[in-house]
């Protein structure tokens, strides 16, 4: 049987490998860049080295803002219906994304030499990213949706390796400009590997291709973002109501259950190409009949981890934050337990499903729905129940979020059939 379930889905395991290996490799070598910086720097020039790429991390949000992700959409679309296509895709997508960047870098020049003019040459050389890392982001989610994880994952985690390399050199110099330009570097290099790899290109511009990448790109924006507010709007009421060390308590369930999650959503990456295949070929009823038998099993599979987990993660919280409120830590756990195969399912089902299949729409005015919903009643119970009551909202609004969305979703794709 064992043998049977790996021979049906042997391209989705081995993807899901590949996929795993480079995040993996990704997150640690990121993490030793970090530490070498902070050995090798010293730490007034170390801090402006952190401060001044998190500063140019949040610009890139707004040169890139999810274009990457509305244009993988297409191309796997175009993978079964016109393969051609493709080569478009990609040109038009770089050139609205160098448009974003232009106008972003213009803007953000003229605001860092009014308000960080002390910092204004570092962040020169910083510049570059704003075009270089959503642009490097475009060709990921190409990668992907053509489904060459090995190859993604074999280039990525080469050229990450050498970039310890590089960037010891350059940094070893004690200069924190050279450390900035080894930044930007590694990403040249990156995207020059990731080009050369995969030279399907036509320099042809489609206006009729970019204004259907911008209108869903929008959908998904708006979706994100709201999602980013839809999750953090419990933070900004306990600091409204000066529950400020509660939030950490919050904050450490709440990042434990993202570490939880995450198998689900880079297995997502992989399924989701095949979702969007198969809404483009009209297999609606396959569509339909594999997401029922998915949830059955991955709900049941998280109501398990939830219970195991239970018991597990009071004998963790007791070694590593002994110093803490181990009652408060345990009550909060215990709640928000209750909303993991719930949580864990609606991932699965967004990730694997509504986004790859265009259905992204839902969730933008959902989101918007439920934040009012978990925003009044975050004000309400939180006067009643006092900090618990964060969370007793929490549990509500996810569950009645969960089933509003899927079910919409649901019947919504019922509907296209018959149309």
């Amino acid at each position: 049987m064992i043998k049977k379930t790996y021979n049906n889905h042997k391209e989705t395991i081995h993807n899901f490998l590949w996929r795993s290996i480079e995040i993996f490799w990704k997150q640690w070598i990121n993490f030793l860049i970090f530490i070498l910086c902070a050995k090798l720097l010293s730490p007034h020039d170390f801090w402006i080295y952190s401060y001044l790429l998190t500063i140019i991390f949040f610009v890139v949000i707004f040169s890139d803002f999810w274009i990457s992700q509305s244009t993988s959409k297409y191309v796997s679309e175009y993978s079964v219906k016109n393969p051609e296509k493709i080569k478009y895709i990609l040109f038009n997508s770089l050139l609205v994304i160098l448009w974003l960047s232009i106008f972003s870098i213009i803007i953000f020049i003229v605001f860092a030499y009014f308000y960080f003019y002390e910092y204004f040459k570092y962040i020169l050389f910083l510049l570059p990213l704003i075009f270089l890392a959503p642009a490097i982001a475009v060709y990921d989610w190409v990668y992907r949706w053509l489904k060459k994880f090995k190859e993604l994952s074999i280039l990525t985690t080469i050229v990450w390796l050498l970039s310890i390399t590089f960037i010891y050199f350059f940094v070893n110099l004690y200069w924190i400009i050279w450390a900035l330009i080894a930044q930007s570097l590694f990403y040249l290099i990156l995207l020059f590997a990731l080009i050369y790899w995969y030279r399907e290109i036509s320099f042809w511009i489609d206006k009729w291709l970019i204004k259907k990448i911008i209108k869903y790109w929008i959908i998904i924006w708006i979706s994100n973002i709201w999602y980013f507010l839809y999750t953090k709007i419990d933070i900004l009421v306990l600091w409204q109501y000066w529950y400020i060390n509660e939030i950490w308590y919050y904050e450490i369930v709440n990042k434990i259950f993202e570490i939880l999650i995450m198998p689900i959503l880079i297995l997502g990456t992989v399924v989701a190409p095949n979702s969007t295949r198969n809404i483009a070929l009209w297999k609606i009823e396959y569509i339909k009949n594999k997401i029922i038998k998915e949830s059955i099993f991955l709900f049941i599979s998280w109501l398990i981890v939830a219970f195991i987990w239970y018991f597990v993660l009071p004998y963790l919280f007791s070694i590593f934050f002994e110093e803490y409120n181990q009652a408060l830590l345990v009550n909060i756990l215990s709640l928000l337990l209750i909303i993991i195969p719930f949580r864990f399912y609606s991932s699965f089902v967004t990730v694997w499903y509504i986004t790859p299949i265009w259905y992204a729409k839902i969730v933008s005015i959902l989101l918007i729905l439920f934040w009012i919903l978990n925003l009044i009643l975050d004000i309400v119970l939180v006067k009643y129940y006092w900090f618990i009551g964060i969370i007793y909202s929490t549990v509500i609004v996810n569950i009645l979020y969960v089933f509003t969305k899927d079910i919409s979703f649901y019947l919504s794709l019922k509907k296209t059939k018959n149309n």
